[in-house]
């Protein structure tokens, strides 16, 4: 679920309310556990989306930088940390715990 929360700030073009409400989605989400709420927990479920996204529309707005913005779409992982994942290990790399 994490690994697919986007970067907005300073991206070209601006976040869509969508995507901020989606972000917010997905924090809510994660904090609670529910993946889909109870009918007795949607209406909290929904409000604390709901704050969430207008925090998320204050931070963006709010936030300053000297740095040109970056192209809309999936953040830029760290190189090295893509390169050691899309790898398969050797054996000597398996660690199977048996001695």
């Amino acid at each position: 679920m994490c690994r697919s929360i986007q970067t907005l700030y300073n991206r070209q073009p601006p976040p869509s309310e969508e995507e901020i409400q989606a972000a917010a989605l997905q924090y809510v989400r994660k904090l609670s556990g529910y993946r889909k709420p109870s009918r007795a927990n949607q209406a909290a479920f929904q409000a604390a989306v709901d704050a969430v996204a207008a925090a998320t529309s204050i931070l963006l707005n709010s936030l300053e930088t000297n740095a040109p913005p970056r192209p809309a779409g999936r953040a830029q992982g760290n190189a090295q940390t893509s390169k050691i994942h899309s790898q398969p290990l050797r054996p000597a790399e398996l660690d199977t715990g048996v001695e």
